[in-house]
């Protein structure tokens, strides 16, 4: 006998903390799924009901309380569909990230999560107590199983829910971006689909949540670990799909399905980064400042294509180093993407500040009192306006402390934290091919600070093709010093670069946060001490 379960995949960007706003996106989407699109069934993302990662919210008595009375509201309003919702549980004061199958205001099944990852950027065991049983609930007369996330990467708790009887695995996540993941995904989903020759629904979250961003791509697998659908990526829907059980087995249509490219991905994933960092913080706008450097007119880009114009200034700041050149590509780079732009020069400024130190010879000391000239500026419009300085320090720079404390450090959000320079004109580029705004001669031309008299970047750092790759051995591969000379790189850039590396560790640790894309990004990922006599 056929049996037929009409499924919705809810992909939705919610807000941590605000669980009074994500109830009422849960809500609209339920009854949308319901009324609309026909759904038996709708699956939420994991912790839905108070956003990912709450981190020590959950330590609040009052937030737990709030997240309890969330969920009795969305039982008492959402009837007629079944209902996957993730949501804080507490029971004999132990605290369990749990996904609960609600129907007509009664919950039929609870699921308690079983793996809790505690690496990179991740810290359950601090807050919640693993669950070891399997939960299995009968939809429609289809036994379907629940696994949350981080269990999904594990053979047991599928299995676990097979032995139960499950026909069909539906699996709520929050699983944050970075380069090459979905990959790992696909390859993690079709092992288990496999097997256990288990249908798998994977719902993801998308949104920005301080340096994290998630990407969605929900996506539908059947028991031969094959993607039927597929959400998209950094985008709000809702997926229909209908799941038929014959001869005691799912099946699915299957779509075709076309993914991004990498810089695409990227390029995504920093403006929605952005858009809600702005928006869930509730600044009114963001200030860039513009040098005519590549850095600073990518990051001028991703803002208005994150915010739009009417939402973005661009300060530029000319120095007496400042070339001609560089005026130019600011300006027509401002006024290629139509935002307003400000001209205040820091000359008065540094002029004042070197006859009080009485500085007379040209160095470092000079080069950085520009930079912060234009920190303090540029705060100091961000105090008048409320808008948010972004900062385009990129990852080459941040991870050698090529940057200066109080200067060009100085902002709320480092859009370009976590992009090493090679990928900066890379993604350049990618942004061109939608529309040509980023003037070729910022692309082409080669890095300076513009802090001293024909002053290139390869002056105090190798080239950047070199150092990225450096950086990349060390810092993601967690490869020694000997094992980097080793591959062929000159040993006294080597040690150079990672002598830079650990004397900036102190810098790093003031600087704003940025968007996370790597598994070894600067923050949650890379806990080194600042104190610290190892430096191989």
């Amino acid at each position: 006998m056929q049996k037929k379960l009409n499924i919705v995949l809810a992909q939705l960007n919610l807000h941590v903390g605000n669980i009074q706003g994500n109830l009422i996106k849960l809500i609209n989407a339920a009854e949308k799924a319901r009324d609309i699109l026909n759904a038996d069934v709708i699956v939420f993302p994991e912790l839905s009901i108070t956003g990912y990662p709450p981190e020590d919210l959950l330590f609040r008595k009052a937030f737990i309380r709030a997240a309890e009375e969330g969920l009795e509201q969305f039982k008492e309003k959402v009837r007629h569909i079944y209902c996957v919702i993730g949501h804080p549980l507490v029971i004999k004061n132990k605290l369990f990230n749990a996904c609960s199958v609600i129907h007509n205001g009664e919950i039929l099944g609870c699921y308690l999560k079983q793996y809790l990852p505690n690496y990179s950027i991740f810290d359950e065991y601090r807050y919640f107590t693993p669950g070891s049983e399997p939960c299995v609930v009968s939809i429609k007369n289809i036994p379907v199983g629940i696994t949350i996330c981080e269990d999904v990467w594990h053979d047991a708790p599928i299995k676990q829910a097979k032995a139960a009887g499950a026909r069909l695995i539906l699996s709520p996540n929050a699983s944050p971006f970075e380069v090459d993941k979905h990959e790992q995904r696909e390859r993690i989903l079709e092992d288990r689909a496999k097997e256990s020759d288990l249908p798998i629904i994977y719902v993801n979250c998308i949104g920005g949540q301080d340096e994290l961003v998630f990407d969605g791509g929900s996506m539908a697998i059947n028991n031969e670990g094959k993607i039927c659908q597929h959400a998209g990526f950094f985008n709000e829907t809702l997926v229909p799909i209908e799941c038929v059980m014959e001869n005691n087995k799912i099946h699915m249509d299957a779509k075709k399905i076309k993914l991004p490219t990498k810089e695409e991905l990227i390029y995504q994933a920093l403006v929605l980064g952005v858009q809600d960092y702005v928006e869930k913080n509730q600044f009114p706008g963001v200030l860039v400042g513009v040098s005519g450097g590549i850095d600073s007119a990518l990051v001028l880009a991703i803002a208005v294509d994150a915010l739009g114009k009417e939402r973005v200034d661009a300060i530029i700041m000319p120095s007496r180093y400042t070339s001609e050149m560089s005026m130019e590509d600011a300006l027509t780079l401002s006024s290629n993407l139509a935002v307003h732009h400000e001209i205040i020069s820091i000359e008065a400024a540094f002029s004042s500040f070197l006859t009080s130190l009485h500085l007379k010879e040209p160095g470092i000391t000079e080069e950085n009192l520009q930079s912060r000239c234009r920190g303090t500026l540029i705060m100091a419009i961000s105090n008048q306006t409320g808008k948010i300085v972004l900062t385009t320090g990129n990852r080459s720079e941040m991870t050698v402390g090529y940057a200066t404390l109080y200067g060009d450090m100085a902002g709320g959000l480092d859009v370009l934290k976590d992009i090493p320079k090679t990928l900066v004109y890379q993604l350049a580029n990618y942004r061109n091919q939608i529309k040509k705004v980023i003037p070729q001669r910022i692309i082409d031309r080669a890095p300076t600070a513009e802090l001293a008299p024909n002053q290139k970047d390869e002056d105090s750092l190798p080239p950047y093709p070199i150092l990225d790759k450096i950086l990349q051995l060390y810092l993601n591969e967690e490869l020694s010093t000997d094992d980097i000379i080793a591959q062929g790189f000159d040993s006294t850039t080597v040690r150079k670069v990672i002598q830079l590396i650990h004397k900036s560790e102190y810098k790093r640790r003031q600087a704003p946060i940025g968007i996370r894309v790597n598994h070894k990004a600067f923050g949650r990922d890379r806990r080194y001490p600042i104190t610290s006599g190892f430096t191989l």
